[in-house]
Parts: C-alpha cells; structure tokens; sequence
C-alpha cells in the first residue's frame, strides 16, 4: 500500500523535513499553478491564444489607442464602437512550411481575438479613426467639446 506522505519522484524516501510536510508540497504546487496562470500570453500565440499589446493615451483633445498586431493585414481587422465601448477584433492566420530533403513539414494556427476597453465618455462614432501601418493599429477617438469644457488643469498653491 502507497504511504499517504507526498513523495519525490525516483526516490523513495523523502530528503529533507519539507519533503514530509503536506502543507509544503501543497504550497509549491499552488505556487507552480499560480506562475503558470500568471505567465501572460499576451502578444503571444500559445496554445491558439492570441490578445495583442496594447497602449492607450489621453490628450486634451483625444483617446489614442495603439494595438500591436504583427503579421495581420487590414482585411482581418474589425474596429466597432458601440454604447461606449471600443472593440478592437480580428483574426489571425499563420501557415510556416519547411522543405528538406528527407520530409515536409507545414504547421498552421488559426485564432480570433478581440479586445474592448470602456471609454469614459460618450464617443461619436463619425470622430473615430483607424489607420494601420507596419503591424500597428493606430485607433483616436475624438472627445467631444462637452467633455474637453468640463476638463481642465487646476493650479496648486503652496503655502
């Protein structure tokens, strides 16, 4: 019968007192789950996930938002504003063949993503604009005068 006390694989007694202890075998187990969790996919193509880099940027006038999308064309980009949200979609396709002499390899990867972010404002959806260049989605959203009339610096005193 099995002992019940976690064991170290390829040995059958344990090295040290944490190896004895259930609580600590438990603790590096988390630890590894949450390291695993935390380890961002993002910008990366893992296991079919793809969720593209992103910055965004306020001036007085504007939102700017700038989606890193390497290897897509415009074609496989979809920009919508609706209710106050912006969302950033597409798609992404990838096909790598390797001919050698004694095999042929072709590897593909097919994935969706889409991205949305919550603009603080009421947006107009004629103020929006969305260009791409070399791999980057340049998206500005347009403030409208309400909103840049309500906002401004305010002077602080010392004293």
């Amino acid at each position: 019968m099995r002992s019940l006390l976690p064991q170290v694989w390829g040995r059958s007694t344990p090295r040290t007192a944490a190896d004895w202890d259930p609580f600590a075998s438990l603790h590096r187990e988390l630890d590894r789950l949450l390291d695993d969790f935390a380890r961002p996919v993002t910008g990366a193509r893992a296991g079919g996930t793809f969720s593209p880099r992103i910055n965004v940027a306020e001036t007085e006038t504007s939102f700017e938002v700038e989606a890193e999308l390497p290897g897509l064309d415009e074609k496989d980009i979809d920009v919508s504003l609706s209710d106050n949200v912006l969302t950033i979609r597409g798609e992404t396709k990838s096909e790598q063949e390797d001919k050698r002499k004694d095999y042929h390899v072709v590897e593909r990867s097919y994935g969706s993503f889409a991205r949305s972010l919550a603009l603080p404002f009421p947006a107009d959806p004629d103020a929006v604009k969305a260009e791409f260049a070399k791999g980057v989605l340049r998206v500005t959203v347009g403030k409208p005068k309400s909103v840049r009339e309500r906002s401004r610096k305010i002077e602080i005193a010392s004293r």
